[in-house]
């Protein structure tokens, strides 16, 4: 296999040193193990700026989207209602989760490249006053547009509706303080900024709202109480644990903090955006998303002529030493370029070179 360098919204490109810790076997029991599952739980909360009286973490295992569904069984009761505020593929992922559940919902849908209305929100939870709990997506990796969440998290406290955050792409790749916000449950995953592997997902929970989970759960392997309560004691997760994953995700918070923590690395990865933004703009490589509402995880370009043949293109990127997104829009065509994981300016630059030399091949031919 050839190596190359992926330009995803995760899987990602991770250190060698985060690879290391895979070659080491470790066992579900010990102490030392244990140790590590701890640790990371702590850590993970000072990313959020939040303390362990008022909020706590556990860990799924499983991809991003097992977290998620987590969250969603074990939050909302047969007796609650949900709110489900869309604008993406992601989004719509957690409407089918609560359709496979049997939850009691209501869907508030904006186009993709639009920013949910704050005001047709609160008409929502006016109009509706069964709606106990709020849930939309921070980050769409449909389209890397980056959604005002504070904006939805005063509303959620105004009408006290219990908060749910689906910050798969954008937790500790873009500054935020959870308590200050007041979400309840963030959910992300080990393979997004912190510049993991595959594996598991973690949920940051509020402590009151996470007792409150206790029996709503309709699947036992995705119970987050019951994950958290056996978690809690000592650290042993209560069916077997991606061990390696583990592991390799506590070297990954190291890291993250020997850059500087998330301030610094969100200034890496829009840094890498910018670069990237404005390169393919001056050969007519247009962004579908708007500079204001860009995140700077992930970035949907439209195809820049007719015809493009997006297969070729990914070839010719991905023998030159780079794997690029293929887009996840219906109306439009696009492609995706994702800026996280242990990408660097140089390797942004080099990127932009090796499309500047497809784009100019094709247009001379």
């Amino acid at each position: 296999m050839n190596t190359y360098k992926l330009l995803t919204p995760g899987p990602l490109t991770t250190t060698s040193t985060v690879k290391e810790e895979m070659l080491f076997d470790r066992c579900t029991w010990d102490q030392d193990y244990k140790e590590i599952t701890q640790k990371i739980r702590t850590q993970l909360l000072e990313f959020a700026g939040a303390s362990n009286e008022e909020y706590t973490v556990v860990l799924m295992q499983g991809s991003g989207t097992f977290a998620v569904e987590s969250t969603i069984t074990s939050a909302i009761s047969a007796t609650d209602k949900a709110l489900i505020i869309t604008n993406g593929a992601y989004g719509e992922r957690i409407v089918k989760m609560a359709n496979y559940i049997g939850l009691n919902y209501q869907e508030y849908s904006v186009e993709y490249n639009e920013y949910p209305n704050e005001e047709e929100v609160r008409r929502i939870l006016e109009e509706d006053e069964a709606i106990t709990h709020m849930v939309m997506v921070h980050c769409e990796t449909t389209t890397g547009i980056l959604n005002p969440i504070d904006k939805f998290a005063r509303l959620a406290q105004e009408y006290e509706k219990v908060f749910i955050v689906d910050a798969m792409s954008s937790f500790a790749g873009v500054e935020m303080n959870v308590p200050e916000l007041g979400i309840d449950f963030i959910i992300s995953s080990a393979n997004k900024c912190i510049q993991g592997v595959p594996g598991f997902g973690f949920v940051i929970a509020k402590l009151d709202k996470l007792l409150a989970c206790e029996g709503n759960a309709r699947s036992l392997s995705l119970d987050l109480f019951d994950q958290w309560r056996e978690m809690d004691k000592d650290g042993k997760w209560r069916y077997t644990s991606p061990t390696h994953v583990v592991a390799a995700f506590s070297k990954a918070m190291d890291e993250l903090i020997e850059e500087g923590g998330v301030q610094a690395r969100s200034a890496r990865y829009q840094n890498n955006n910018r670069i990237l933004r404005e390169r393919l703009g001056k050969i007519g490589i247009q962004a579908y998303i708007t500079d204001e509402k860009q995140s700077p995880v992930i970035t949907t370009f439209l195809f820049p002529h007719e015809p493009f043949n997006f297969g070729d293109f990914y070839t010719f990127v991905k023998e030159k030493g780079y794997v690029i997104y293929p887009g996840k829009l219906t109306d439009v065509d696009t492609f995706r370029i994702g800026n996280i994981g242990e990408i660097y300016e140089e390797d942004i630059q080099e990127l932009c070179s090796i499309i500047e030399e497809y784009v100019g091949g094709v247009t001379n031919e």
